[in-house]
């Protein structure tokens, strides 16, 4: 198969911009890396860190170069929409890491420039990571083989610590345990496709993180209706103690259907460590556990000079798509879109305590 060669921007030097950037220079089709971030020390740092021919800290600057043809946008949520949209103008190639934005309308602004630029070869994909886990990934399978039928339900179940609630809330201070959910909401879009979530029933219960300054809850329970009356049930908690072994997601996901089920354990309790030299997190700078669940880091794991897991299966996927013409697994800005409403639809239910209908695509 002929493999062409492209170049990579990628804005945004912290720890996810980074795993993209060293995933990036390291592919046998990336000829040119570029990066930035909006404090330079950073970019230079990771230029030299990744081998970058190009690092500014001027976001515009990285993109526009000619040697680019493609841009990660890794900024914190917050800072999504302006490089992206500069990008597709650009009838750049753009892949965002998730959520699409944070706000409907700017959801439905990116849709509108990547549709009125692709023809000048704009594309847009968003970055959920779950869909590249192996477990994940095989369970699409064999929905895709109609082993399970029309999915009649599902069970979603998810734990994190409140160092890592803590850690997001110091970006997003508004934020939720549903922001969390995210990932799983957009697994249950992917599994039930074309059958989309049109209402939202949840509940949750504030302590924890209320004690220490945020008003939000500490965990959260969620209905969600389906189109043609599937019911999801979905569970967060992202205020587990700070000690508690797991270094990012621990989930569990059941789907139901006519004919057959799929009960899938994400918990890592199959992996565990000891150790009183402590193990460091690989999302939080200096926080160390004692006891450790390998490999529940949710972006993957450094291990023998290489990251292994879903960030690097999914970078190189979308680079291959790009080089090689491979399918893209990766969401769509429409599905996106869809993640986006569930999630805040499912917010407002928390604030309401009632029934909200999920505001679907224009």
């Amino acid at each position: 198969m002929h493999q062409k060669t492209i170049g990579v921007a990628v804005v945004g030097s912290g720890r996810i911009g980074t795993l993209r950037a060293v995933m990036a220079s390291r592919h046998p089709a990336v000829n040119f890396v570029a990066v930035s971030d909006r404090e330079p020390a950073k970019a230079e740092k990771l230029a030299a860190q990744c081998g970058a021919q190009f690092w500014s800290g001027d976001n515009l600057e990285v993109i526009s170069r000619p040697e680019v043809d493609a841009v990660v946008v890794s900024t914190i949520e917050l800072e999504h929409v302006q490089p992206v949209v500069q990008a597709l103008e650009m009838g750049k190639k753009v892949f965002v890491e998730k959520p699409i934005a944070l706000k409907l309308a700017d959801a439905d602004l990116l849709i509108d420039t990547a549709r009125r630029h692709a023809d000048r070869g704009a594309t847009l994909h968003v970055g959920f990571s779950r869909r590249f886990k192996k477990r994940y990934m095989i369970a699409k399978e064999q929905l895709r083989r109609g082993r399970l039928g029309a999915l009649t339900g599902a069970v979603v179940r998810l734990f994190n610590t409140r160092s890592q609630a803590m850690q997001t809330l110091s970006r997003l201070p508004e934020n939720s345990p549903t922001s969390g959910l995210t990932y799983y909401i957009d697994l249950m879009g992917w599994f039930f496709e074309n059958n989309p979530v049109v209402e939202v029933v949840a509940r949750g219960k504030r302590g924890v993180l209320l004690n220490s300054g945020h008003n939000t809850t500490d965990l959260a329970h969620a209905i969600l209706t389906c189109a043609d009356g599937a019911v999801i049930a979905m569970s967060v908690s992202y205020a587990l103690p700070k000690g508690f072994p797991v270094l990012g997601h621990a989930a569990r996901v059941e789907l139901l259907g006519p004919d057959g089920v799929m009960l899938l354990d994400d918990d890592h309790t199959d992996r565990m460590l000891y150790s009183d030299h402590g193990v460091g997190h690989v999302y939080i700078p200096g926080h160390e556990v004692n006891m450790a669940f390998l490999g529940s880091g949710t972006p993957g794991d450094w291990a023998m000079d290489e990251f292994l897991g879903p960030v690097a299966s999914e970078t190189r996927a979308w680079i291959d798509h790009l080089t090689a013409g491979t399918p893209a697994l990766h969401s769509t800005p429409s599905q996106a879109r869809q993640t986006l409403a569930v999630t805040l639809a499912m917010e407002e239910s928390l604030r309401t305590g009632q029934p909200v209908k999920v505001n679907a695509a224009a």
